[in-house]
């Protein structure tokens, strides 16, 4: 006889697994074996009065996603004392009953059920303590410009040995003379393309074309332009709607900056010499050892290059100096938004600071911090908003492109990243399908544009939001850095018309069904590895957003009813879809 896998049995109080939604809603998950139990029931009430209760008849809990070991359990209760105490009832499917409260598995009985002392509790509901995150982010769908590769709007302030536009691929050191004004003077293509936020890699002072490097973080390099004309370009796309996301590279500076200058110079004696974690002085480093050795360097980098010293954000001096940086560009400028760069190597006290300064700032301020695992302890409601989600979006490419994932396996890996987070978490996440870091995805496709079509179609009605990188809406190509970076083409006869009109149709769809693709429960309709079929779903109240994808090699014939809002490859009778391979429908039902 198998038994109930009571190990696998998972809950935890005030984390993903029980959190408050809004000021009244508690949101509960549990984790099972899957498979193993048939039904979770909630018991719950107040925590002062569990005698009066505990018997009553419990709430059932849905079972809303599976993975490849375990299946999540899910309820969203209210408390008019706005304080709860709370177990589970398991009925597995061998027909054990057990109950699982704050001291783990006992049998279910009227005893187990009466010890007041075995409840999870939420002491109360505490809506300073909530994970909040700007409601307009929810709604927008981004577009990341590299500024010295978008556009060259003012040739005057091009650096020393500026190519001709777009000449030739790039080369890691080669400048192309893209700047801010550039971006200005085609604010009218980004508003028809339908975007509503543009993340800039970063813009302060910096020798490289890349401006990960920093010299100066006040000041805006010269090569892109000055503070008066960033000043214009952001009130420009407040505008027209748009948000500002700027890149905030506070793990590391450039070598050429005047504190680290001075560590050079004056080794220990230096003011700055704390402001970096040096081990030995004077600082040195084996010339044409980058990114091989660093038992080479003298002191911390971002990675290996000799070039990036990291900061010591646990200095004093060091906080104050980034947190002024932080509050002067929203202050202002009115930026909306900071992308923090390599925000995993940075300590959590400074982040702590960081996102406080940033809401005694600005109301409604977002903040993403890049990090490419899992990252919980970021996303507790005081650090960020979300996160640069490549986990999500390697599970999509993983099997969509690389053929790298089984179907079951990205859905269980989709599956597993939902439930790493709250819900409003999700929301926010940032969903990248490649940037400025990665080969562009008409590459990683081989030039397949259906193939593409149908990626990004599935990954615009996921949870989190989309995020265009420069060029894809026009078919440009590329492989990893620096060939990702090239300039953008703006000759309308070595543009992809048709794929631009594509994205168009995808983005304005993504933004008019906004409330539903961001909040809206997952569920799979149906997943089929022999066929390749995937019916995936997004509910919201009395609304479902109905994907059906064909990833197989025949065409695929389904039943579906509802108003077509979008297709590719498709062909209909009445309510029969005919999907080609790599084909797509997507289709509204508003009750």
């Amino acid at each position: 006889m198998l038994f109930m896998n009571t190990a696998a049995i998972y809950h935890r109080p005030e984390s993903e697994f029980a959190y408050l939604y809004d000021s009244e809603t508690l949101h509960l998950r549990i984790r099972t074996a899957k498979g193993d139990v048939a039904r979770v029931h909630l018991v719950s009430g107040d925590p002062y009065l569990v005698d009066q209760w505990c018997h009553e008849t419990p709430q059932p809990l849905e079972k809303i996603l599976s993975t490849d070991l375990f299946d999540y359990w899910f309820i969203a209760v209210t408390a008019e004392s706005k304080r709860l105490a709370y177990g589970f009832t398991l009925e597995g499917e061998d027909g054990l009953m057990a109950f699982y409260g704050d001291h783990g598995i006992y049998p279910l009985n009227e005893k187990t059920l009466a010890m007041p002392n075995n409840y999870f509790r939420m002491p109360y509901f505490q809506e300073v303590d909530r994970f909040k995150a700007p409601a307009w982010v929810k709604e927008t769908v981004w577009y990341q410009i590299f500024p010295e590769r978008f556009a060259n709007g003012d040739p005057s302030n091009d650096p020393e040995g500026t190519l001709p536009w777009g000449s030739q691929d790039p080369d890691r050191q080669d400048f192309f003379g893209g700047d801010l004004k550039g971006v200005l003077d085609n604010l009218d293509y980004l508003e028809d393309l339908g975007i509503n936020g543009l993340y800039f890699c970063p813009i302060f002072e910096a020798g490289s074309n890349h401006k990960y490097d920093t010299i100066d973080y006040l000041k805006v390099d010269p090569a892109f332009g000055d503070g008066a004309l960033f000043k214009e370009l952001v009130e420009a796309c407040h505008e027209r709607g748009i948000k500002v996301m700027l890149d905030a590279v506070f793990n590391h500076i450039g070598d050429t900056s005047p504190q680290w200058q001075d560590v050079i110079e004056n080794g220990a004696d230096s003011p700055y010499a704390d402001w970096f974690y040096v081990r030995e002085f004077p600082v040195t480093y084996t010339e044409g050892k980058d990114f091989e050795n660093a038992e080479d360097l003298t002191y911390d980098v971002f990675a290996f290059t000799p070039h990036m010293p990291k900061l010591n954000t646990a200095n004093p001096e060091v906080q104050a100096h980034l947190l002024e940086i932080a509050k002067f560009w929203i202050g202002e400028y009115d930026i909306d938004a900071w992308r923090l760069d390599v925000a995993n190597e940075v300590d959590h006290a400074f982040w702590k600071k960081f996102r406080q300064v940033c809401d005694e700032t600005k109301e409604d301020f977002y903040i993403l911090g890049e990090i490419w695992h899992s990252s919980q302890n970021w996303l507790q409601g005081d650090e960020f908003h979300a996160v640069m989600n490549y986990a999500y979006t390697d599970a999509i490419l993983g099997y969509f492109v690389k053929e790298d994932l089984s179907l079951p396996k990205m859905v269980s890996e989709i599956n597993q990243q939902l439930m790493l987070y709250r819900d409003q978490t999700n929301q926010m996440q940032f969903n990248v399908l490649d940037s400025h870091d990665t080969a562009r995805l008409l590459t990683e496709t081989n030039e397949d544009k259906d193939l593409m079509k149908q990626v990004m179609a599935f990954t615009y009605i996921q949870p989190g939001v989309p995020c265009l990188y420069y060029g894809d809406e026009i078919g440009m190509t590329g492989a990893n850095d620096p060939d990702c970076r090239k300039c953008m083409v703006w000759e309308e006869e070595n543009q992809d018309l048709e794929l631009l009109a594509f994205t168009k149709s995808l983005i304005a769809l993504r933004r008019k069904e906004a409330a539903c693709l961001s909040e809206g429960r997952v569920y799979w309709h149906a997943v089929d590895q022999t066929n390749g079929l995937i019916w995936f779903e997004r509910h919201l109240d009395e609304q479902v957003i109905q994907g059906i994808f064909n990833t197989g090699e025949e065409t695929i014939t389904v039943e579906a009813a509802g108003e077509e809002c979008f297709n590719h490859l498709v062909t209909k009778e009445d309510q029969t879809y005919h999907i080609e391979p790599k084909g797509f429908v997507i289709i509204n039902n508003k009750s």
